[in-house]
């Protein structure tokens, strides 16, 4: 087996498209957001089944939902529960110095592949890794997988937590690699330590053992 430092990102024509339409439902809901949501269930209709089921899910838990409803949900989830927190370098460093660390490589990727942030962008957010990865399979690829801990982390809290958008995770979930054997131990020591040197939201994860599920499975069947 290779260890995490050594796999091959193996990224396939779908793949684009499924990071858009996760990257587009990630966002904020905006005014936009009603036209952004037809855009990736159609999308989603040429996706792989593992892929697509769950984004038409949430697709449908939003047509349900008043845009004033889901935007107090959004800030709720994201904004004000550390636990579901939307930036990716906070798993993997917690509010040290060395987030900066991780955001300056992540800027110095985009830019390297030639791709802009807006200036309200941060490039940690879930969201623009994807719209990054949808640009650049390849690299956007690597990204992902890098940080598959934190990703299956965020996945399991909104799931705990009963949101929509763990719907979305669990189709991103399905574009990437199965978790491995170091993969799973470092979402369980996450689980059971937090970010590192993070001291704020641990409770929930500490209280209780943590069982993982069996992640989603990249890739069609």
């Amino acid at each position: 087996m290779k260890s995490k430092s050594t796999r091959t990102a193996r990224t396939q024509p779908w793949h684009p498209h499924a990071w858009q339409a996760q990257s587009l439902l990630l966002d904020y809901p905006d005014e936009q957001f009603e036209q952004r949501l037809a855009l990736a269930g159609q999308v989603a209709a040429t996706l792989p089944g593992p892929v697509a089921r769950p984004l038409l899910r949430f697709k449908a838990h939003a047509e349900q939902t008043t845009p004033a409803a889901l935007a107090t949900s959004y800030v709720a989830t994201f904004d004000h529960r550390k636990r579901c927190c939307p930036y990716l370098t906070y798993y993997a460093y917690g509010d040290t110095r060395k987030r900066g660390i991780g955001l300056l490589r992540l800027k110095q990727t985009y830019a390297a592949a030639g791709w802009r942030l807006g200036e309200d962008e941060l490039p940690d957010h879930l969201a623009v890794v994807l719209e990054f990865a949808a640009a650049d399979p390849a690299a956007g690829h690597g990204l992902l997988t890098e940080h598959r801990a934190g990703l299956e982390l965020l996945r399991l809290a909104l799931t705990d937590d009963g949101s929509p958008w763990a719907h979305v995770l669990d189709s991103v979930s399905a574009t990437l690699p199965a978790l491995a054997g170091d993969d799973r131990e470092a979402v369980m020591r996450l689980a059971a330590q937090g970010p590192p040197e993070e001291q704020v939201g641990l409770d929930p994860y500490a209280a209780s053992p943590v069982f993982l599920p069996d992640p989603v499975v990249g890739g069609p069947r």
